[in-house]
């Protein structure tokens, strides 16, 4: 039985300073990867870069980050979530100062792939040290806090990285970022021990962290054996086919509205920061998005399922991007469809806990991220390659506002209802 900690001896609050901690990790690491979208422009008059050039650089990160998902977790669990999360962060933060150094499409597709493999170990490591922190009551609001590092890192790098290169040349804008990260290790080794270890924490906030822990024990679950079930392969299916429509939004919007409405550096920042802010409210209304089809009679997995064909719905009019001419409608639609893909995203993720007992959701997770990941690296495969050679968005406007109504409808077949999976005792 749960109980909340008897009134007398405060609390405290270190485990929301470690997720505070989290929270900027999670922002420097999509800032680091953002920097090249939005210098791409840039970079393609500095160094001739082309658009099937780019699309290969975007592979190289897509790539490592899926074989760094197959290790990652690992990798922390071996070595400790103090040791692990600062050597991820240190690969990565030094392979973004490395893109400084690149003169070539080449090298700068080892940067990204370096990256990637860096990069790839944030949320396995963020994961973990939740478990480590916060009892099972407290750790969905405390991803919730530092997932939402994603639209921050999102809206912070069209502010810094223009003002940055304008001033000091885009060399200096991958430094910069770079170094962000290496004043976080700094602040994560000064700080971070395991609770039982922590010098400020109370007795009173310790026990409270571990007061389930004997309840949250179970086998762990194979990957292979995951593998057997319909519903491992409808939650990889719906990461498949949509999380390389978040990858194109955060890889490709910056040249869309640099080529569609003649935008320079300066003027850039605008129409990112309001669409970035609109994901931020989808992810926040994700998760409150089945409340009102539960009032309506359904039940939880329906309800989330229903709110789920919402988000698709409402991801369609980037079917006629192409034809509009206004800049603002543009942002519009654009808003609206990242604003649904963040809140389709959340609830996508509470499906593994809906259909899997808790002891397979990590792997489950793992599975799928590695398949939105391979569905990422073949989208800008194919998007460098569509550019190169029509200067068109069209085909991937019609991609991305088909992909969701697929991915639902892939999803129903292979675990209609949501129905949980059952595992032999």
């Amino acid at each position: 039985m749960e109980t909340e900690p008897a009134a007398g001896p405060r609390l405290g609050n270190v485990r929301w300073t470690i997720c505070a901690m989290l929270f900027v990790a999670t922002s420097i690491n999509y800032m680091d990867r953002q920097v090249i979208a939005i210098l791409k422009p840039t970079l393609q008059h500095s160094i001739g870069m082309s658009e099937i050039a780019y699309g290969y650089i975007v592979d190289a990160f897509q790539i490592a980050y899926a074989v760094g998902l197959l290790a990652a977790g690992r990798f922390v669990d071996k070595v400790g979530t103090r040791i692990g999360y600062a050597i991820v962060m240190a690969i990565w933060s030094l392979s973004a100062m490395g893109h400084a150094l690149a003169a070539s499409a080449f090298e700068f597709g080892i940067a990204r792939f370096c990256l990637g493999l860096g990069e790839s170990g944030n949320f396995p490591a963020a994961i973990k040290t939740v478990a480590e922190w916060f009892p099972q009551k407290e750790r969905s609001l405390a991803t919730g806090i530092f997932n939402s590092g994603t639209n921050v890192g999102a809206i912070l790098a069209p502010l810094i990285v223009p003002w940055i290169t304008l001033r000091f040349g885009w060399h200096a804008a991958f430094l910069c970022t770079g170094i962000f990260s290496m004043l976080w290790i700094l602040w994560w080794f000064r700080y971070y021990r395991r609770p039982a270890d922590h010098p400020t924490l109370t007795g009173v906030e310790l026990r409270y962290i571990y007061q389930e822990a004997a309840a949250q024990m179970g086998p762990n679950v194979p990957w292979i054996k995951l593998l057997g079930y319909r519903q491992t392969w409808a939650f990889a299916f719906g990461k498949f086919f949509t999380d390389p429509i978040w990858w194109f939004y955060l890889f490709w919007l910056p040249s869309y509205f640099s080529s569609k409405f003649h935008l320079d550096l300066s003027h850039l920042g605008l129409p990112l920061i309001v669409i970035y802010n609109m994901s931020a409210v989808g992810s926040i209304g994700g998760g409150w998005l089945p409340l009102p089809f539960r009032k309506l009679g359904l039940s939880g997995n329906n309800a989330r399922l229903a709110a789920m064909f919402l988000c698709a719905c409402l991801v369609l009019p980037v079917f006629f991007l192409s034809g509009i001419s206004s800049e603002w409608a543009a942002i519009g639609v654009l808003s609206i469809a990242t604003g649904a893909h963040q809140g389709w995203s959340a609830n996508l993720f509470t499906t593994v806990s809906d259909m899997f007992p808790r002891s397979a959701v990590g792997a489950v997770v793992g599975i799928g991220g590695m398949f939105g990941s391979a569905g990422g690296a073949l989208l800008a495969f194919f998007a460098g390659h569509v550019l190169q050679r029509t200067h068109s968005y069209q085909v991937l406007f019609i991609i991305a506002a088909s992909a969701y109504l697929l991915a639902f409808l892939l999803m129903w077949a292979f675990a209609p209802g949501l129905k949980k999976a059952e595992f032999a005792a």
